[in-house]
């Protein structure tokens, strides 16, 4: 039967609700992000767990997408100074420029006092700004349309709000994409609504409409989805280096979802012995006091416990938002600790390989994992066995991954770990790699 360690991350005092371990960062993440749920767990808000939280439920660009937001912002500067030169060439030829000209002044004015936001709080945009400067936009498309409307000519006269679209780009860094696109689909809407009504459609007017229409909405689009690869590539190296770090960890240790757990049951034996110090708990302790105590002790002794039996493996799948929804590992005699440094990083880099190229194809069924590894049992198929090395089988299995869509690096790294062979069976991906260790490993 398959030994399955022992979960203590979510083993609570008598008393407190029990909830199941989170499995990766993100569910730790989401399940204590609330403020009042952590200091409900009795941890203290100055813990580095606490402050990590509080940076990433802020606001704003994040991971490197801030450098994103100023070179769309010198798109959008190019193109206002260019619409402006486009309506200054064309005054005389307008009914009415003066309302035009009032909507490039409010553009201009809410451009200066967004830029001295950023400048002076820094890279954050909240909920209630970014309303704000939709309004101003909205203000700002309502005004040119009022001006231009006259001239029933709405791609060779509208100026400032096509630089409204253009607005939007450096917004896209700041703020989440469902947001900025729906401001894209209402402000596309606008422009077709505005050219139905004041422009006649014909076959010489309706190319310059679809230009306009896709210069107003397909550049911040784009910037959505630059946006949103560029967030997914920069957390996926992140989650990779933070993975990383368990091929130099020791053969069997507690991992970092447990660090919170054993940061409430610091502060509560804290607590403890200080009303035992000062009195107000003497001794001999209260029935109460006495079970607190017992539990404390309880937990605490399962967690080293636990330290001798969850390897690096167990913590570099669990603990990584990627791997850990991709990868199901089963290793009941705890093999994976005998892997030396290159044999782990052969493996990880294996697996992230493996990865990323079923999650590519879209081919698994949604929550079901898209690699499974079985390592041992020991000593198969005639690989070299001695009382210093023993051999252990390492079984890959993938029915997402397509053997030709696995580049040479993929190969490489298997043949890091071992020799090994590979077949497909029934549509899936089999590798067997034979990993030679010694049996007392240093690490």
């Amino acid at each position: 039967m398959t030994r399955i360690p022992e979960d203590t991350i979510s083993r609570g005092l008598p008393g407190e609700t029990v909830q199941p371990a989170p499995r990766t960062r993100r569910e730790a993440r989401e399940r204590y992000r609330g403020s009042e749920r952590r200091q409900a767990r009795g941890l203290p808000s100055t813990s580095t767990g606490a402050r990590s939280l509080r940076q990433a439920a802020k606001p704003g660009a994040s991971l490197g997408a801030g450098y994103l937001g100023l070179g769309a912002a010198v798109l959008t500067g190019i193109e206002a100074v260019a619409g402006i030169v486009f309506f200054l060439i064309r005054w005389t030829e307008f009914t009415d420029p003066w309302l035009p000209a009032a909507a490039w002044a409010l553009y201009l004015v809410a451009a200066v006092g967004v830029g001295l936001s950023l400048l002076t709080y820094g890279e954050r945009l909240t909920g209630l700004a970014f309303v704000l400067i939709c309004v101003v936009l909205a203000c700002v498309v309502t005004l040119d349309f009022i001006g231009i409307w006259p001239e029933h000519d709405l791609a060779h006269t509208a100026s400032a709000s096509v630089a409204a679209g253009f607005a939007l780009l450096p917004v896209a860094t700041l703020r989440p994409a469902r947001e900025v696109a729906t401001a894209i689909a209402v402000l596309g809407l606008a422009f077709i609504g505005m050219a139905i009504a004041s422009t006649p459609i014909t076959s010489d007017t309706m190319p310059a409409l679809v230009s306009t229409l896709a210069l107003v909405t397909v550049p911040p689009s784009i910037a959505i989805f630059v946006v949103h690869r560029f967030r997914q590539l920069v957390q996926r190296e992140l989650d990779r280096v933070l993975t990383q770090s368990n091929v130099q960890a020791p053969q069997f240790a507690v991992g970092m979802l447990a660090s919170d757990e054993l940061a409430r049951l610091d502060l509560a034996a804290e607590k403890l012995l200080d009303a035992v110090a000062n009195g107000s708990d003497p001794l001999p302790l209260s029935d109460a006091s006495a079970s607190v105590a017992s539990s404390l002790a309880t937990e605490l002794r399962l967690h080293l416990i636990e330290g001798r039996r969850e390897t690096w493996l167990y913590h570099a799948i669990t603990e990584s938002d990627n791997l850990g929804r991709s990868v199901s590992v089963a290793d009941p005699q705890s093999l994976a600790g005998h892997l030396s440094p290159a044999q782990r990083d052969g493996l990880l880099q294996a697996l992230w390989q493996m990865v990323g190229v079923g999650n590519d194809a879209r081919t698994t069924t949604a929550g079901s994992p898209v690699v499974s590894v079985t390592l041992g049992p020991v000593g198969s198929d005639g690989h070299p066995v001695t009382d210093e090395t023993m051999d252990v089988p390492i079984v890959f299995e993938s029915r997402g991954v397509p053997r030709r869509r696995l580049d040479p690096t993929a190969w490489s790294a298997l043949q890091r770990i071992g020799p090994y062979t590979d077949s497909v069976r029934d549509g899936a991906l089999h590798v067997v790699a034979h990993c030679v260790v010694d049996r007392h490993p240093s690490m």
